[in-house]
């Protein structure tokens, strides 16, 4: 880091070290979250419009998110001191619809056993708790523990599974009086974010967690009394593995029923730094079995990690829906916002489809994101031989960039889009036919440099050109670009803080003639309003 800071923002960064030192329990502390600039919030620079992000203050992971009696749960690892991580609570905010998201008060404030990490809940809609009733069943949240004290002293178990459960759908929290439920005995460092899923064969609840760079797999018949049932893991991996999730899964156009794990890999992902990873395989409610070479990316950009899916997703709807932590350990803590730091991805739903090679996990923005479109420029076909500029009824820093091409007339090498402003700053997302690949390039998006990790290297991902047609899907917001090619089959997410927001998109092509069949802008509504 080679930036100076103003006085404010060292004693914001220092907060979280003071209260280190202080211990982790504020249980009945009401920390309130800071607003200096009410009358601008929502529109600072870089704030996302229609991701969610926290009032103010710091956000990671998402935790514990369910559907309930017609609203969706998003909770996340949130600091209200400070801009920076520190001892972390559990923020919360739901939605009807996945789009609008209305923020709710702290569910989860750190205690005497320790601050409140990741982890997920479930609706035990058969109370097998005995926590609530048949009639009001309760919700049931499972996270870690983490004991600042004890990781200090060195001691290795610090990290412990707890559970809390709500008998009002998720207002109020009640912590499990015989917490931890799930004891470090192993005295294993990394031991942390339990994710919960009924396994309907054997009629108990299965836990996934992550032990270092394996997950472990615990059952119970009733969310209090846990039994170790096995492990996972890639023989010969060093790397972190956090925030696993397990669930069963459907495969597309067929009656057959695949399990898939997502496990988030701290370092060394396919550009770097952190990145979420996936198995598809099969569990008998003891043991996960995969073949480990089939380890996939659900992301292949810089900035989708943590994505874990919501429980108790109605049976009549039937998808599977996730969404992730917009962001990177590399560079999240001085990322140039001010009040606020980190956003969700949108919300996606996944889909499984087998080729006659293997399965692969295919993932979109939720159809619900569609009512945020505003007035739709649609273009002609067009032959793009240099550079383009899109003109229309839409602001580059929100839109969404639909494009149809034409694969067997492209006779073009390379072939993308360039967001750029007055200030000469400029992202680049190129497709490289000679290469097999796409390319993001946000080198060149700020001048101002924050983090050589950042800046410092252009991202790719394979791709296939051997199809007749592709479809590229982008979806652009103030600080961010979500992409999404033919259907889902590959996604990548990155963003970008510009010192001022793109206003210009434009279309190039290099070495040949790009063709395009159909192209369509949609302006985005943002999702913030008075009420929050």
């Amino acid at each position: 880091m080679n930036q100076s800071y103003p006085l404010r923002i060292v004693i914001l960064m220092l907060t979280p070290i003071i209260i280190l030192l202080l211990g982790c329990n504020n249980d009945q502390v009401e920390t309130t979250t800071t607003n200096p600039t009410v009358q601008s919030e929502y529109q600072e620079i870089h704030r996302p419009q229609f991701h969610f992000t926290p009032k103010a203050n710091w956000m990671n992971d998402p935790n514990g998110m369910y559907y309930y009696e017609g609203k969706y749960h998003l909770f996340y690892q949130y600091f209200p001191d400070s801009t920076v991580w520190g001892p972390m609570h559990w923020g919360h905010a739901e939605s009807t619809d996945l789009v609008n998201w209305d923020h709710l008060p702290i569910a989860l404030y750190p205690d005497s056993i320790g601050c409140i990490f990741s982890g997920g809940a479930v609706v035990d809609v058969n109370n097998t708790s005995k926590l609530g009733t048949t009639e009001n069943p309760p919700i049931v949240a499972t996270f870690t523990h983490h004991d600042f004290k004890g990781e200090k002293a060195k001691s290795n178990d610090f990290q412990k599974q707890s559970i809390a459960y709500s008998l009002d759908g998720g207002s109020e929290w009640i912590k499990y009086k015989n917490n931890p439920v799930i004891p470090n005995s192993e005295k294993i460092k990394d031991f942390r974010d339990p994710k919960v899923v009924w396994h309907e064969s054997t009629q108990k609840w299965i836990l996934v967690l992550a032990a270092y760079d394996k997950v472990k797999l615990y059952s119970s018949p009733n969310l209090t009394d846990w039994e170790f049932v096995s492990d996972f893991g890639i023989e010969g991996d060093t790397r972190l593995w956090e925030c696993p999730d397990l669930f069963p899964m459907k495969v597309e156009g067929t009656d057959e029923y695949k399990w898939v794990l997502i496990v988030s890999i701290q370092k060394d992902a396919p550009n770097e730094g952190t990145a979420t990873s996936y198995f598809i395989g099969d569990f008998d409610g003891k043991e996960f079995k995969s073949e480990i070479e089939s380890q996939e990316w659900l992301d292949w950009g810089t900035d989708n990690y943590a994505f874990v899916t919501w429980n108790n997703v109605p049976k009549e709807d039937g998808r599977i829906l996730g969404i992730g932590w917009m962001s990177n350990w590399q560079y999240a803590q001085i990322v140039p916002t001010t009040s606020w730091r980190s956003a969700m991805t949108l919300p996606r739903e996944l889909k499984l489809v087998k080729s006659e090679e293997s399965y692969s996990l295919h993932s979109l923005p939720v159809s619900e994101f569609q009512t945020l479109r505003g007035k739709t420029t649609a273009f002609d076909a067009m032959n793009i031989t240099d550079e383009k500029v899109l003109e229309g009824t839409f602001s580059a820093s929100q839109s969404e960039l639909d494009l149809t091409v034409d694969l067997k007339k492209t006779t073009a090498s390379s072939f993308g889009i360039k967001l750029q402003n007055g200030l000469g700053e400029n992202l680049l997302v190129k497709f490289d036919k000679n290469e097999s690949k796409m390319y993001v390039d946000r080198t060149n998006s700020r001048k101002e440099k924050f983090s050589d990790e950042f800046f410092q290297n252009v991202h790719s991902a394979p791709v296939d050109f051997g199809e007749e047609k592709m479809n590229i899907r982008l979806i652009i917001d103030a600080a961010s670009i979500e992409i999404f090619i033919n259907e889902g089959e590959l996604s990548f997410t990155s963003i970008f803080f510009p010192t001022k927001d793109f206003d210009t998109i434009s279309l190039f092509a290099e070495g040949g003639v790009w063709s395009i069949d159909d192209s369509k802008v949609h302006s985005l509504n943002s999702i913030w309003k008075e009420k929050n």
